[in-house]
């Protein structure tokens, strides 16, 4: 079921910009409070609660004076001249707030009162009487309706009402069981008079309040009031041209925000876009770092545009090595060509010496392409070898390997360092296939004596190795560890060797260079150390 939905909101899901997103999250911020305050009613009801609270205080003094103007009043409870606050609990009994806007049932209109029982109470009519020119001045003012009841829920206050019975109310029954209690009740004479007033569940309605009237622990009367809250949607009427103000205010920061946002986030990413399109096409070239970016995108612009420089030295490479096997591939399949073509057209008329050179010719290209194929699968390999897990590698017994593998009269190695010598991580197969390689390329070059020493720098063992040949020309130390150079063409070299040498290394995190050491050749193999590498015996 929920993979379903999630299927179906993906198939409808529409494309959506940057910008756009930012914007309607600021948007929805900014109209969160309003949702809240018309939506959730979280404004409204504290109007409402303050409309019962102050219900709740003019009954207080309403049962106050009624207790004064009772003809035989009890005695009064202890004065607080000083204002005590460590007065007993009991001593102050206030009436808690009831009203909750979302959750309370709204009552219909309260309905007119029946015949009463019987006749009112005389000691409750004469306090009624009493106290009736404080009510009616305190509506004056406060607009709140104010009935004064006895004890059987009879009318006491003067007027048309007056005996008629509110007994079968639900609040005055509950004041007359000594308890206090808030209703909310539907306005009968309600007229809408504001746009989106429909909105507002305060506008329609009127808090009712019913306090029992006490003579010392008997309730001998009721007092319900009632009055209209003031509606929200009149209060935003009153505040409209604060708030307008304040819309406008939030809505230029919005901007202003989204505008930063924009150049901080969306600007650079679309920036990027445009250049990866850019690489994409063949191109190189990644656009400057916005001064507005984040620290997260300016990280990404530059790994990017190291990743561009890259890539466009990788295609530059493949094209220079494409450009080159085709010329060293050329070159033996020209003489293949060329041998078959003359043995197919005068084969018959070739002495057995001609042919047998011809076809010796052919063989030479053959093992040429022979030896080019197995070196590019081997740089092929080294290329794609990455470092692994390896185990420490003891250099000095890989060099002695090496150096008894390929002794011979007339030509020497010689090992000059101390041992025991760190443990390198690079495998020793690739420490053995570089060495066998520099040193075979020495024999090559007529050295008579290659010296093998060693020193440690940082995170790295040095094994120098310098012999005593006739070294490499300046012109062609930049090229030797390009694919395919070599001075040995006619001897059957590849130019593969070192590149492979290179490869094999890169794969450890170590390397090999050329170093001008005076007469001869000398190459540094700078070895990673292996970590926590314990010196070898």
């Amino acid at each position: 079921m929920i993979t379903a939905i999630k299927d179906a909101v993906k198939a409808r899901w529409p494309a959506l910009r940057l910008r756009s997103i930012l914007i309607g999250v600021l948007l929805f911020t900014a109209f969160m409070p309003g949702f809240g305050a018309i939506f959730l009613r979280v404004y409204e009801n504290v109007l409402v609660r303050q409309t019962e609270a102050e219900l709740i205080a003019q009954g207080a003094a309403y049962d106050a004076a009624f207790g004064l103007a009772w003809p035989a009043p009890a005695a009064p409870p202890p004065d607080d001249e000083e204002g005590d606050d460590d007065a007993p609990a009991h001593y102050f009994t206030p009436d808690a707030l009831s009203i909750d806007l979302n959750t309370m049932p709204i009552l219909p209109q309260r309905p007119p009162p029946v015949d009463g029982p019987g006749q009112p109470d005389p000691q409750a009519l004469a306090a009624a009487k009493a106290i009736a020119p404080l009510i009616a001045e305190t509506r004056r003012s406060t607009l709140a309706n104010a009935l004064v009841l006895d004890s059987q829920g009879i009318v006491l206050s003067a007027g048309p009402l007056q005996g008629k019975s509110y007994a079968f109310l639900p609040e005055v029954r509950s004041a007359m069981e000594g308890r206090s209690q808030s209703v909310l009740r539907r306005r009968g004479d309600y007229v809408p008079r504001y746009a989106f007033e429909v909105l507002s569940r305060a506008s329609a309605i009127r808090v009712h309040y019913a306090r029992p009237i006490k003579i010392g622990e008997r309730t001998v009367g009721v007092l319900l009031l009632s009055r209209s809250p003031r509606a929200l949607f009149r209060g935003v009427y009153d505040d409209l041209g604060k708030i307008a103000l304040a819309i406008g205010v939030i809505f230029i920061i919005i901007l202003g925000l989204a505008g930063l946002l924009s150049r901080a986030i969306s600007r650079p990413i679309e920036l990027l876009t445009q250049a990866s399109a850019h690489v994409g096409r063949g191109g190189s070239e990644v656009p400057p770092t916005p001064a507005t970016a984040t620290v997260e995108i300016r990280a990404l612009f530059d790994n990017f545009r190291r990743m561009a420089a890259q890539i466009d030295l990788r295609s530059r490479y493949l094209r220079d090595f494409a450009a080159a096997m085709s010329h060293e591939f050329k070159t033996p399949l020209t003489g293949i060509r060329g041998a078959l073509e003359l043995l197919d057209e005068h084969g018959d008329s070739m002495s057995p010496q001609e042919r047998h050179h011809f076809i010796a010719n052919a063989e030479g290209d053959a093992a040429r392409l022979s030896r080019l194929v197995a070196r590019l699968l081997e740089l092929a390999r080294a290329d794609m070898a990455t470092g692994g897990d390896v185990v420490p590698t003891e250099v000095d017994g890989a060099v002695r390997r090496i150096a008894d593998a390929l002794r011979d009269p007339d030509f020497a190695v010689e090992l000059r360092y101390e041992t025991p010598l760190p443990a390198v991580r690079v495998p020793a197969a690739v420490l053995e296939a570089v060495l066998a390689t520099l040193i075979e390329n020495s024999g090559q070059a007529g050295a008579r004596t290659m010296v093998i020493s060693a020193q440690r720098e940082q995170d790295f063992l040095v094994l120098v190795l310098a012999d005593d040949g006739p070294g490499v020309a300046v012109a062609d130390r930049e090229r030797l560890f390009e694919p395919f150079f070599t001075t040995r063409r006619s001897e059957g070299g590849t130019g593969l060797g070192l590149p492979i040498a290179r490869s094999l290394l890169a794969g450890s995190g170590s390397t090999i260079e050329f170093v001008d050491g005076g007469k001869g050749a000398c190459f540094h193999l700078r070895l990673r150390l292996h970590a926590g590498g314990a010196p070898q015996a």
